[in-house]
């Protein structure tokens, strides 16, 4: 059985009915085993073993939205924003690489890392997803070295298979022999595998993995570089294929 971990949510609930709705969700939910909710702060906090981006999907069910705040302990969780490669050779006016998915890790004990990994916007087909050498994706994938072994050689950096179904939405949900600390700064490939691979970098998406907020480490609700509140966030990245 998983060891369970924490994480807290930015879901809006205007009333007691909603902490009920909710509840009733997410008691349904395989792996949740205790929910906290702080109406004035607008947080759930989960006691549980399901993925994130379970305990976000069972959330919206509902007709609500939620923003994941922080996960387990500190210096326990990570991060991938995963989009397409940058070209070769910048543009004049840059474009914006559209963001077609996300990887979070949390650590669950010195043995197992939780892999939560949604893609969207790919073509259909088999893809794998693997820990690289490096983070530099100047030049992906080759810019990011081959697949990383760990510090011993003796590990492997295959993360796992995922099927993108016809509407392009694919997610990847396991348990990893890693600790988080050793793959922060490393990239991230999803490939199309084999002979479904196709030319011009259709079917690739990197990213950097980068250290993210523990549970309780994280209570902004304005962003300081960009002044948008986390809704304004939110909306923003689901409108370009977050999920």
């Amino acid at each position: 059985m998983l060891p369970t971990y924490q994480a807290t949510f930015s879901v809006p609930m205007h009333c007691d009915d909603c902490i009920e709705d909710i509840s009733v969700a997410l008691s349904k939910l395989p792996g949740i085993q205790e929910t906290d909710f702080s109406l004035p702060k607008q947080l759930l906090t989960t006691t549980s073993t399901a993925a994130p981006s379970a305990i976000i999907s069972t959330i919206q069910g509902t007709g609500r939205t939620a923003i994941v705040r922080g996960s387990g302990k500190a210096n326990s969780a990570a991060v991938c924003i995963l989009e397409t490669p940058p070209p070769p050779t910048p543009p004049s006016v840059p474009e914006a690489s559209p963001i077609r998915g996300l990887a979070r890790l949390i650590e669950l004990s010195d043995r197992i890392t939780l892999l939560d990994t949604t893609l969207t916007g790919l073509p259909k087909g088999a893809y794998n997803a693997s820990i690289r050498q490096s983070g530099d994706i100047s030049n992906a994938p080759g810019s990011m070295g081959g697949v990383f072994t760990g510090l011993e050689g003796d590990k492997t950096g295959n993360l796992g298979k995922l099927e993108v179904d016809e509407t392009g939405r694919g997610s990847l949900v396991g348990e990893v022999d890693w600790r988080v600390w050793e793959m922060v700064g490393r990239g991230v490939v999803v490939e199309k595998l084999g002979d479904e691979r196709e030319e011009g970098g259709d079917g690739l998406v990197v990213g950097v993995v980068a250290r993210s907020a523990g549970v309780w480490e994280n209570e902004k609700v304005v962003c300081g570089c960009s002044g948008k509140t986390v809704w304004e966030e939110r909306e923003e990245m689901v409108g370009k294929g977050m999920l």
